[in-house]
């Protein structure tokens, strides 16, 4: 079964070419790795994905349903694009509430219990503007999985991680694999997309270029 379908898929700036006719599909429970050069186009097709810009061309369906006609954003995702946007002076804790406030599925002990899993401490009062560039990291996690979505679009989750940060975020994201969610993920690191991904695709020159497929 499909989860994502991508299809013909264009979009330039100021008349320069970002991403020219890219076409893919992404199974459920699958995890797709996308890796390139900065400027690539990593970042933007993820924002297309996740209905934050649209494509000049071609179009978008997440679990059958067209981004930008269908739906404004796709559902049940959890989206880390661009790094984490937070509430500087407010705690890890207090950022997760007030996301969590519109859907009123998560209770403190679930907040508290999703801040711990990335390896934060979810009694801190320290505000985010305060948190180390790894720290944000990690609760940029937290933030995209803490409602349990069917699917991931993760941005260069791995930026500013140490090396136990990296370790830890292997752990999640490969128990989170294990568990059946459908992941995009980009990284400029290829031993990461090696590790987790079953597919791998090449931006360059505003192509997709599949560079590895693994039998599931």
């Amino acid at each position: 079964m499909t989860a994502i379908q991508i299809q013909n898929v264009s979009k330039s700036y100021k008349g320069h070419s970002i991403l020219s006719d890219v076409s893919f599909e992404v199974a459920a429970g699958s995890s797709v790795g996308l890796i390139g050069s900065n400027g690539c186009g990593k970042s933007v097709l993820m924002q297309i994905i996740a209905g934050l810009i649209k494509a000049d061309q071609g179009a978008v369906h997440v679990q059958g349903k067209q981004i930008g006609k269908d739906l404004d954003y796709p559902a049940n995702t959890g989206i880390l694009i661009n790094g984490p946007a937070f509430i500087p002076y407010y705690s890890a804790r207090k950022n997760l509430s007030l996301l969590a406030a519109y859907k009123k599925q998560l209770s403190k002990a679930d907040i508290d219990a999703i801040i711990m899993k990335v390896g934060l401490d979810p009694k801190a009062r320290k505000g985010v503007g305060k948190y180390s560039t790894g720290m944000k990291a990690r609760l940029g996690i937290a933030q995209a999985i803490m409602e349990d979505p069917e699917i991931l679009l993760l941005d260069e989750p791995f930026n500013g991680l140490d090396r136990a940060g990296v370790e830890d975020m292997y752990r999640i994201l490969l128990e989170l694999k294990r568990s059946g969610k459908t992941i995009i993920l980009t990284s400029h690191v290829k031993e990461n997309i090696d590790t987790l991904c079953d597919t791998v695709f090449e931006l360059e020159g505003g192509k997709a270029k599949l560079m590895q497929q693994q039998s599931r």
